[in-house]
């Protein structure tokens, strides 16, 4: 029995969705092939009928996540407020595809490290877009020294055991943040 186009495209849509989550919370190298599918609900066997490789789909898979999160806010301090919250710190599997993967995309294929810095790029202008009263070289210099701290304080309060560090890790980051942006919005 043939599948239609359209449940093609839906099974394609539920393995990048499980891929996404799977690889963001475990990372590329612990999650198989069978995995992925058995998290999608798919079977083993039909997954080179949507992808030629395990690359492919890792390159695929953050495309798909990157324009998942597309389109939020571009003002840097309401950003920070959310980006570095408990509930994001500890929700690896939906949260930011850059803090959860940025360095072990580092050592994958070019495919997949392209995806990821088109992704820096498209965030990077987007919170340059939030900046007022200062030029664009300025606005372009906040969103990478502000984007580069949120991602790191993220990594690092995963990394934590001890709450106390998580939090306030997370918190004087989002004070910092709010201390240089203050004056421009």
């Amino acid at each position: 029995m043939r599948v239609s186009r359209e449940q093609v495209e839906l099974n394609r849509q539920q393995i990048l969705q499980a891929a996404g989550r799977l690889f963001r919370e475990h990372g590329y190298d612990a999650v198989t092939v069978a995995d992925v599918m058995s998290a999608a609900g798919l079977t083993h066997g039909g997954f080179y009928g949507y992808f030629k490789s395990k690359d492919e789909l890792i390159a695929q898979t953050l495309a798909h996540v990157f324009a998942q999160g597309e389109g939020g806010d571009s003002d840097l301090v309401r950003y920070a407020a959310r980006y570095l919250s408990a509930e994001h710190r500890d929700n690896v599997a939906d949260g930011c595809p850059t803090a959860a993967l940025a360095a072990e995309t580092a050592r994958q294929p070019p495919e997949a490290r392209a995806v990821m810095a088109a992704g820096l790029e498209r965030q990077i202008e987007r919170l340059s877009a939030g900046m007022n009263g200062v030029g664009a070289a300025a606005a372009r210099q906040a969103a990478i020294g502000g984007w580069a701290a949120m991602v790191g304080a993220v990594v690092l309060a995963r990394l934590c055991d001890e709450p106390a560090l998580s939090n306030e890790i997370l918190e004087s980051t989002r004070k910092w943040i709010g201390e240089r942006e203050a004056p421009r919005n």
